[in-house]
This record gives C-alpha cells, sequence and structure tokens, in this order.
C-alpha cells in the first residue's frame, strides 16, 4: 500500500457537518426503545435527592451512557462522541460528558440496586424477542467468577491492595448466562473493594444470578458453573433454594486426597481431548487425561444439616517428568488432580467437560476490559457501581444485536460487533422529509448491517 497522491496534493479539513462515525447506533438505540429501556430507566431509578438536579431525566442519561458504550467509549469524556458531526441529527436528549459524570456520581448504593433491577428486566425482554439464548429452556449454564481491575487514581473510593500485590485494585464479581448454543450474556454485576475475599457475598449474588437466569427464560435445567472459591455450604444452598444444580472446583485438602487414593485402578476412563486445553497448574496444553467419579460428602465440619452428598468427578493428568523425557526410566507414574463437586444430572465425561466450559465467562471478562471496564472511570464508588451496571447492559445489546445479524456475528466478540456493525462511517443526506444513511460501497458486513437495521426497525407485531 502506498500513498496515491503527493504530500503536496492532499489537505484535510473538518468541515463536514453531515457525516457520522457510528452509525450502526441507529440499529442499537432503536432496538433498545422497542424493548422498553427507556421507560424501565425512568420507571425504576428514581434520584430525587440529588444536588444540581444530576438524577433529573435519568433515561435520557443512561441511554447516552449505554450508547456510548455500545461504540466503545471506556471513560466519561469518551461520551463525547455522541455528539460529533452529525449524530445530533440522528439523536436525540444526548447529554454532554459532564452531565453524565454528575448523574454517575449521584448513585447511591440503593440506586445501583435499582439499575440492577433494570438490567435483569431488559435481559429477560432481551431473551424473550431475540435469539439471544437459543435452547435456554431446556439447559442453561450460569458462570460465577471474579476479577481485579487495577486503579491508579488515589482518591477512588473502595481502591486498595488486594490478591494483586503492589496494585491497587477494584473487584468485580460477575455472572453469565449462557447456553450449549449460545455465547454468554451478563446475568448480574457487582463491585466489591479490591481487598474483598473472593467469595465474599457468593451465596446472595449466585441466588440474584439464578432470579435473573429464571426471569430471561431458563425454565429447565440449570448448572451454576464456579472455581473453588465459590466451594462453600452457602453457595451450594443458594443453588439448591434456586433448583438448580452446581458444578464447583474443589481444592485439594487430605479429606480430598484421601477420597481420590481410594478410586480403583480399573475406574479411570482414558479420554483424548480432541481440542487441547491448558493446565490450570503447569500451563501444559493438555491432550489426553482419565477421569473417574465417586460419591462424596461435603461440609461435614458444618452442622449435619448442611452435609451435601453428590458427586466428585475427578480428572488426573499425567505429571510430566523432564528426565523420562531425556531418556531414563519412569520409576512410578505421578499424577495432577483436578476434583469437581457437582450433582449435575449428566453423565460423566459430559459433566467434566461442561465444567471446564466454565472458562467462558473470562471471554465476557476479556471483551469488558477491551471496552468499557478498561477503566472504572469515577472517584465514587457507587458511580463505579452504576457504570459496571450500565456496561453490562450495554454488553447484553451487543449479544442481541449479533444474534439478530445472524451468521457468525451471532459468535462474535463484541470488539468485532462494533467494528463491523457499529463503527460504520456515513453521510447523512434529507430528501421528502427522510434520512438516509450513505455507508460505504463493498463494506464486506452489509448483509449483516442490512438484517440488524430491517429487524431493529420493523414495525410492531401484531
Amino acid at each position: 500500500m502506498q500513498s496515491s497522491h503527493g504530500f503536496s496534493a492532499v489537505s484535510v479539513a473538518f468541515d463536514e457537518s453531515n457525516l457520522v462515525a457510528d452509525a450502526g447506533l441507529v440499529s442499537l438505540v432503536r432496538l433498545a426503545e422497542r424493548l422498553g429501556l427507556p421507560s424501565l430507566v425512568a420507571d425504576r431509578v428514581r434520584i430525587d435527592a440529588a444536588s444540581n438536579s444530576a438524577g433529573a431525566n435519568a433515561a435520557a442519561k443512561a441511554m447516552s451512557l449505554v450508547a456510548a458504550m455500545c461504540a466503545g467509549a471506556d471513560s466519561i469524556d469518551d461520551t463525547d462522541r455522541l455528539r460529533l458531526g452529525a449524530m445530533r441529527k440522528l439523536f436525540g436528549q444526548v447529554r454532554a460528558p459532564s452531565t453524565l459524570g454528575s448523574f454517575l456520581r449521584a448513585f447511591t448504593h440503593g440506586h445501583v440496586r435499582q439499575l440492577h433491577a433494570v438490567h435483569r428486566e431488559f435481559l429477560a425482554r432481551l431473551a424473550s424477542s431475540t435469539p439471544l439464548l437459543p435452547g435456554v429452556g431446556q439447559v442453561a449454564f450460569v458462570d460465577v467468577d471474579p476479577t481485579h481491575r487495577r486503579v491508579y487514581g488515589r482518591a477512588k473510593q473502595g481502591a486498595e491492595v488486594g490478591r494483586l500485590k503492589g496494585q491497587r485494585t477494584l473487584h468485580p464479581i460477575l455472572a453469565t448466562l449462557s447456553t450449549p448454543l449460545a455465547r454468554p450474556v451478563v446475568a448480574a454485576v457487582g463491585l466489591r473493594r479490591g481487598k474483598a475475599a473472593d467469595a465474599r457475598g457468593a451465596a446472595p449474588f449466585t441466588g440474584e444470578a439464578l432470579a435473573a437466569a429464571r426471569h430471561a427464560g431458563a425454565s429447565g435445567t440449570v448448572v451454576v458453573r464456579a472455581d473453588s472459591q465459590f466451594y462453600n455450604a452457602d453457595v451450594v444452598a443458594a443453588c439448591r433454594r434456586a433448583g438448580a444444580c452446581f458444578s464447583l472446583t474443589v481444592r485439594m485438602n487430605p479429606h480430598v486426597a484421601a477420597v481420590i487414593s481410594a478410586i480403583g485402578e480399573d475406574a479411570w476412563t482414558a479420554i483424548r481431548y480432541p481440542d487441547a486445553f491448558v493446565d490450570p497448574d503447569t500451563g501444559e496444553l493438555v491432550s489426553d487425561a482419565e477421569v473417574a467419579e465417586v460419591e462424596y460428602t461435603a461440609f461435614t465440619g458444618r452442622k449435619k444439616a448442611e452435609h451435601v452428598t453428590a458427586r466428585l468427578i475427578v480428572r488426573r493428568v499425567r505429571r510430566l517428568n523432564a528426565q523420562v523425557t531425556a531418556g531414563q526410566g519412569e520409576l512410578f507414574t505421578a499424577w495432577r488432580y483436578h476434583p469437581v463437586f457437582t450433582d449435575s444430572p449428566f453423565e460423566m465425561l459430559q459433566a467434566e467437560l461442561q465444567h471446564r466450559q466454565h472458562a467462558t465467562i473470562e471471554q465476557v471478562i476479556a471483551d469488558g476490559k477491551n471496552s468499557a471496564l478498561a477503566h472504572l472511570p469515577s472517584g465514587n464508588f457507587q458511580a463505579n457501581a452504576a457504570w459496571l451496571t450500565l456496561w453490562a447492559i450495554a454488553h447484553n445489546l451487543l449479544r442481541a444485536a449479533g444474534a439478530l445479524a445472524g451468521g457468525f456475528h451471532a459468535m462474535a466478540t463484541t470488539a468485532t460487533l462494533r467494528a463491523h456493525l457499529v463503527h460504520v462511517p456515513a453521510r447523512i443526506a434529507r430528501t421528502a422529509r427522510k434520512l438516509i444513511l450513505h455507508l460505504p460501497h463493498r463494506w464486506p458486513w452489509q448483509h449483516a448491517f442490512a438484517d440488524l437495521f430491517s429487524l431493529a426497525h420493523a414495525p410492531p407485531a401484531g
């Protein structure tokens, strides 16, 4: 590639008032409006006592933040992209970054909980009105996992040095909802102080996530998957109260080790994985392993009513010895064990495979860190909690847009969805009192864009 003109033959001028950079927001905002997101915010988020009327017209401010996040905004200042070029010809009631910052800082814990209710209801409407979660009524998975976001502002409330030594962080916790046929969406979110334990508030949070999953149509088998930090009696009790199954990684301890050592050699089933995965202990790629299961009673240190008997599914992987690979003989085989405690109704190998797919939640976390969660932008803790919840709404809206666009976009990352369906430049023209968006010629994803646009702007059914 090379320049087609000499330096003296090219100049720039920022004087075109009919251009927009994110034409795909037309479909996304319209889809959110059709499913009632503005009215949900107006009805449920009531910030009445804020100074300077910061809580007034919450619907317009929340929609501005969600739209900006769909376009990739990762700070409050980035929301100003909604006012560039000809965006005001396409959208009304766009708020300035300073106004949006004041709005976020007006949130209290109670207002954040109101926003959680909006997120939960909007997810249910997306699931019922778009092909967001195919098969959710048969089998669904709720994955719970924490993450840390490093922050640098010394005045940020709740920022502390926790698990990441030497780094001041805030500590979000997420729950995602997925099916065997769909990428995960965000079912629940919460923000915690940087040094909060991973399992802090895990049981009520799991119950909240399961309530959101049921509200989104998960009426069949629901399996909660989580790592060992959530292996406790309270989380299991929350699952059972909600009628869900659990699949939890178990830490190795003398009791678990004794149970595993009692498994006979003839009980192990050799398997070869068609897609190698990374061993969490060594970072090596694993293709071959052996799996067995045994009945196990957990939480025996608590009162008898809280004991839980279910299956312990154990995967063992041969521990490689450098001296053996160099030609020395092997005195005995050494193994690394990975136990999972579950009451899943699926057979052993399927249940073990499904538990390993818990890693799909990392894709959602990575998507967030690649966009609005690159920063938690405010010095106010509750403002950041509101920002986190609005990101969850934006993430689910993007996933629904991908599902409506169809094809590979139904499974694409949100970064790809923004690149293909949102960051589409357009020139606005007006004819016969109608606006026409002139989009780039030979845009590779024009059919997906057109399908999304048609479905988002279709007349109401009935």
